[in-house]
């Protein structure tokens, strides 16, 4: 019986991403107590490195639960019944801030972007001028669905300047990967999560708090008025965590293996510092959109986020069949569209373990798909217009 030729799985989505060597070799090894002293030096070291992720001196909070487990904890924990909060949607990601308010029965207004533009100030400006009785103000860093990046510093001055709001930033595929000063930009709450930027599997999720947003917080657990307003939460208590981390320790068992790769992947971090991080990402996006676009193909986002690119699916392309193709005929997983995009669009990450040769795969790969589908192009000028940026 004839097989096919063994292909090695190659992986380009922007989540879960590759994970260092180092990292899974780290999960791999015995798991210590989560009450005894070793998990408590794993725990000091660990909160102090994300500390420097987020580029904060703020507390930073460890979550066993997905990125979306940790925005919703944002909510329930920050916000009361009774207020407003203003979400920035230019993707789905924004949606998702929206809905889990609404799932609170928290009133909220929308500033509405076209997926594939970022936030436009000006329209911020006014909206936060007219809402500002507003108690927070949500937005996405780097929106994963349409692969834009928005002006978090500018979005801060702006919500600062007209309201007494917290700022709230989804973070799950910018920290770590794009430059993100939480304490200079004056962010009040930021989340990720552990399988973007900090290179560990899905299953943990990382809050960052300013002292402003735990003055809020404790003003709310102290006050009987307020108290009376809390919304309902017991896992994802805030209150809890932070009890439990003067401990050095977390509310709950938490995800040990996870936290023993995160505790190497952001060793690995240290040592080759953020701005070195931040440049290779950099320089990684500019390569795979020189790659594309040497094909023929439109970019996506206006304001291109460097965690990953988006590009649209061309004319007389089936955008579902070519996601397929590269999966099952050259072994690359890539991501398409989400929501109205489903099919009109495909998302290659740049964010994790990867290097310019990776991306060099990737392009090689994107190549023989479209050849596959009819493309008409030059075969090899991707890659080559990618090699022109590397060698840079």
């Amino acid at each position: 019986m004839k097989t096919k030729n063994p292909m090695r799985q190659r992986i380009f989505t922007p989540g879960p991403t590759q994970i260092p060597e180092r990292v899974t070799v780290a999960m791999s090894q015995p798991f210590p107590y989560h009450r005894g002293p070793e998990f408590k030096k794993l725990f000091e070291e660990v909160t102090a490195n994300l500390q420097y992720v987020f580029q904060t001196q703020s507390e930073v909070l460890l979550l066993t639960a997905s990125g979306t487990g940790g925005m919703e904890a944002c909510v329930a924990n920050l916000l009361l019944s009774g207020q407003k909060a203003l979400v920035i949607v230019a993707g789905k990601f924004g949606e998702r801030w929206q809905e889990i308010c609404q799932a609170f029965d928290i009133e909220t207004i929308a500033l509405n972007v076209p997926w594939g533009e970022a936030p436009d100030l000006e329209s911020l400006n006014k909206m936060l001028q007219a809402h500002s009785d507003i108690a927070a103000v949500f937005c996405t860093h780097s929106e994963t669905s349409t692969g834009v990046v928005c002006e978090v510093k500018a979005i801060a001055e702006l919500v600062h300047a007209h309201t007494d709001a917290l700022v709230i930033v989804d973070g799950i595929t910018s920290v770590g990967v794009l430059p993100f000063f939480m304490d200079k930009w004056n962010v009040d709450v930021c989340v990720t999560g552990s399988q973007k930027g900090v290179m560990v599997p899905p299953g943990m999720a990382y809050v960052a708090l300013s002292e402003r947003a735990m003055k809020r917080f404790e003003m709310q657990q102290r006050d009987e008025a307020l108290m009376r307003r809390n919304l309902p939460h017991y896992y994802l208590d805030f209150a809890k965590a932070r009890e439990a981390a003067k401990e050095r320790m977390t509310a709950w068992t938490p995800a040990i293996t996870l936290l023993m790769g995160l505790q190497e992947s952001l060793r690995l971090m240290r040592e080759t510092g953020l701005e070195n991080l931040w440049n290779h990402y950099a320089r990684l996006a500019q390569a795979v959109r020189a790659g594309v676009q040497a094909l023929g193909l439109e970019l996506f986002a206006k304001v291109p986020s460097n965690a990953l690119t988006s590009v649209k699916v061309p004319d007389g392309i089936d955008g579902r069949k070519f996601v397929e193709t590269l999966r099952t005929s050259h072994g690359l997983t890539i991501a398409g569209g989400q929501g109205p995009l489903k099919g009109k669009i495909f998302r290659v990450t740049h964010m994790g373990y990867y290097d310019h040769l990776d991306m060099v795969a990737l392009m090689a790969g994107l190549e023989l798909a479209l050849r596959d589908l009819g493309w008409k192009f030059e075969l090899g000028a991707g890659v080559a217009a990618m090699q022109k940026v590397c060698a840079c």
